[in-house]
């Protein structure tokens, strides 16, 4: 693929990714995902032949990347678990809230309104919760509770996440951080 239609690929993915996280799956219908990236109807069916459940598990899996790579440098920054999980909980409440509470986690409601009749889209929310709660559990090696301890934590970020959303607060998220510090001691 040349650098233009990869460009286009781009554009449509990241149109993609705000009208999921503005509008949830409903709100990112192919329309508007060409009226929101400018691209061609023939570039969308081209790049994403499998239609609108192929752009949106890829483009789930781009920001669970995108995000991935958050937690890896957050984790290469800090020295405790429960200051890696802290920056994380900074991070993306600063996130959310530049965003006007509309970027909360680029997964859960994708996750929320197909996991029970998509599988397709439920396999490519799983993957990235997957590789989320691998980056947990690598920071938490050497901990005979490292597999608990990651989901619920990720629990607590996902639900601090929707909490601060609903809210436009942050708050949520640093009690959820002040909770994570007492779990991980």
């Amino acid at each position: 693929m040349g650098l233009k239609g990869a460009e286009t690929r781009d554009r449509l993915l990241d149109a993609t990714q705000e009208l999921l996280e503005a509008g949830g799956y409903p709100g990112a219908g192919l329309n508007q995902v060409i009226a929101a990236s400018g691209a061609p109807r023939g570039s969308l069916y081209f790049h994403f032949p499998g239609g609108k459940d192929q752009l949106v598990g890829e483009s789930v899996r781009r920001a669970g990347r995108a995000i991935g790579g958050d937690l890896k440098g957050l984790a290469d920054s800090s020295t405790s678990v429960a200051g890696f999980v802290e920056a994380v909980l900074r991070h993306l409440g600063e996130r959310l809230e530049e965003s006007g509470w509309r970027k909360g986690c680029p997964v859960a409601t994708v996750a929320l309104e197909t996991a029970s009749t998509n599988d397709p889209l439920q396999e490519a929310c799983s993957e990235v919760y997957g590789s989320w709660e691998a980056a947990l559990r690598e920071r938490l090696a050497g901990r005979t509770d490292a597999d608990d301890l990651a989901v619920t934590v990720l629990a607590l970020v996902e639900g601090a996440l929707l909490l601060a959303r609903t809210h436009r607060s942050k708050e949520p998220l640093d009690r959820v951080a002040r909770q994570i510090g007492v779990l991980l001691g």
